[in-house]
Order: structure tokens, then sequence, then C-alpha cells
């Protein structure tokens, strides 16, 4: 089963109500007029994209140790996906396809990093619940998403709609802003060029990994 197609079956049990989510229906209009919202804004076409030389960071792991992309992206291409946190059911499902694909990706010597506004605490969460062989960095204040610009301000009315929710972005993330990075996945190649680009306001839709194969198979035979 692809990766979307378990985001579908996902979103349709959540959709109806199925325990143990019984959500109530009248959330997901609400929902749905967000992520339509984003879409128009026109954002993610802003976004950073193929052939743009991607920012550097530095940033704390979910056992509080700095990784860099430049050592990273000395070892080999670097694919990052941008995760909204350990609440986010569709993010996690992500996270697991990535996973299962990573020897894959390893083996055209490429590294795999999460980046997240949350804190470490559930950075840690994240790996440990989704048994991940690759690390979930802290990107405070969300810095790094802004940098890549996927960063925006939850309306108003999804703020309210998330605390209905106990989705308390503040305390997950020790940030008092409600702000998310639009889902995304990057390949990074060594000398820091986007060589894939994938982002998507809409947070039920995402890439299969083995979409990237392809672009880690060419950047592998030019080095």
């Amino acid at each position: 089963m692809s990766l979307q197609d378990k985001l579908d079956a996902f979103k349709a049990d959540f959709k109806a109500g199925k325990p143990p989510y019984n959500a109530p229906p009248e959330i997901h209009p609400i929902m749905e007029r967000a992520t339509a919202e984003l879409i128009a804004s026109g954002q993610a076409s802003r976004a950073l994209k193929v052939g743009d030389l991607a920012p550097q960071f530095s940033l704390k792991d979910q056992n509080g140790n700095e990784v860099s992309s430049v050592d990273l992206l000395a070892q080999g291409p670097l694919v990052i996906t941008f995760y909204r946190g350990v609440w986010c059911p569709y993010c996690n499902l992500e996270l697991q396809a990535l996973n299962e694909a990573l020897p894959r990706i390893q083996a055209y010597g490429a590294n795999v990093v999460a980046i997240s506004p949350q804190t470490q605490v559930n950075s840690r969460k994240s790996v440990r619940d989704n048994k991940l062989g690759f690390p979930v960095l802290s990107d405070a204040h969300g810095e790094i998403g802004t940098a890549f610009g996927l960063r925006f301000a939850l309306q108003d009315y999804l703020v309210e709609l998330y605390k209905q929710l106990k989705n308390d972005l503040p305390a997950f993330n020790n940030d008092p802003s409600w702000t998310l990075p639009m889902p995304a996945r990057y390949v990074i190649g060594r000398d820091g060029i986007v060589l894939y680009a994938d982002v998507n306001p809409d947070y039920t839709h995402r890439p299969d990994p083995a979409e990237m194969l392809p672009i880690l198979e060419s950047a592998a035979a030019k080095v």
C-alpha cells in the first residue's frame, strides 16, 4: 500500500468518526476551509524549489545533539522532511514510510532528517513511537521553516478549533505563536542545491518516498 493510500484510509476513518478518533463531524468543514485558504494564498509556490540554494542549518536532535546540514552534506545527499509534530497522525504515517524506505535511501549515500518546531521532548516521543532510524530536529520558533518559505500562521478560527481538540501548539513547541510549517520534502545535493522539492499546503497529501529514489540515484552517480 502506498503512503497516500494509507493517508486516504486514515482520513476516511477520521471523517467517519470511527474509534479511536471519534472526531465530531462539525470540525471537518473548518479544517477543510483552512486548507483551502492556505492553498489559495499561493505560499507553496513561494517556498524553496528545485535549483534553489538550501539554507544551512544547525539544529538539536531529540537527544540534544547538534546536527549540522554542512556535516551531513559532506557525507552525501540529504533528505529533509518538514514535520508538523507528534500530534499529527498524517505526519507520523509519513515518517513511518520514510523509515521503511531508509535502507534504500542510505544505499545511495544519503541521510534523512525530519525538522519540526516541536520541543526535544516531543521529538523523542516521535522517534520512539514511530521507531525511527533517523533524527527529528527541533526548529525553535520555526526559523528554518521560515528560511525554506514554509512557515505560516494559523487562522484565528483554526486556532480556536485546535484549542478545542487539545492541540496546544504553544505547549508542544514552547513558542507562543500559533505557526506551523507546510508539509514539505526536499532532496539537497552535496553542493547545497535543491534537487527535489514537494511542498503541499494540504497536509493530507504526501508523496511516496519512492519518488525520490531516481533523484538520489542520479546524485549518487555524479559523486
